[in-house]
């Protein structure tokens, strides 16, 4: 007879594959020494293939246990909760087994995880905005990708933009854009990314020339980051073009931006 799943059950299937060499290079990779990003985050040394299939395994953990992996200091423990729920929100979708209380619980339990600093590092996000967030809003208001693309936490804003993902692949560049010119003077490193990323799946999966006219409007002002991200897919003339775009005002009679 198959053992429930169980948080513990997850944690020790997580120990049993990592390797203490590779946590030592993912704690440099992910940005966890003082004042950086990932600042104090703890890594077991799991590679992101053996997380999840470690999850999948698992994958009828519930909430609570997910739950509780989302409270861990430990790194991967966090991303496995996060691939189960994935799993969870993707199987309450299908339209055979649709349950949209099901959705609703979940999408409001991942906000509260983002909320209270669980989803704290760029892969974290970008594992999971796009497959909870995203679907949830793909025929729903999206003020609530606006409220998170004001806050002061460098995450709610990236799971904002990577939210967005989902509408891309659906063919709606529109939310993008919007939040694109609401977070074009934001420096951050990883927002530049995350923005510049989305514009360049804009491109990409649904129409350059959309891109071309968003980056016609906006490249003086964008950032370098986030400008190198979007163009990367052009041309080698176009990419020169925007670039030599930046910090030129659009105003009457041209001169730098201030």
């Amino acid at each position: 007879m198959t053992e429930a799943p169980t948080a513990a059950r997850v944690r020790a299937a997580l120990a049993e594959v990592a390797d203490p060499a590779d946590a030592i290079h993912l704690q440099r990779f992910f940005k966890t020494g003082p004042g950086e990003y990932g600042a104090g985050d703890v890594f077991l040394g799991v590679r992101v293939p053996a997380t999840r299939a470690v999850a999948k395994r698992f994958s009828a953990l519930p909430l609570p246990g997910i739950g509780e992996l989302l409270d861990s200091p430990v790194h991967e423990e966090r991303l496995a909760g996060l691939v189960i729920l994935n799993a969870r929100f993707a199987r309450a979708s299908k339209p055979r087994t649709l349950d949209v209380a099901a959705q609703e619980e979940m999408v409001r339990f991942y906000l509260d995880a983002v909320r209270r600093g669980r989803v704290n590092n760029w892969d974290l996000v970008d594992s999971s905005a796009e497959h909870i967030v995203g679907p949830w809003l793909l025929d729903r208001p999206r003020d609530l990708l606006i409220e998170l693309a004001r806050s002061e936490s460098l995450w709610e804003r990236r799971v904002a933009v990577l939210s967005t993902f989902a509408f891309i692949k659906a063919g709606d560049p529109s939310t993008t854009f919007e939040l694109a010119e609401l977070l074009l003077d934001d420096r951050r490193d990883l927002i530049q990314k995350a923005v510049g990323w989305m514009l360049r799946e804009v491109g990409k999966r649904v129409d350059r020339l959309l891109l071309l006219g968003f980056l016609d409007r906006n490249a003086a002002r964008m950032g370098r980051t986030a400008l190198s991200y979007a163009t990367e897919h052009l041309t080698p003339d176009q990419r020169a073009h925007y670039r030599s775009r930046r910090g030129v005002s659009s105003a009457p009679g041209g001169g730098s931006a201030a």
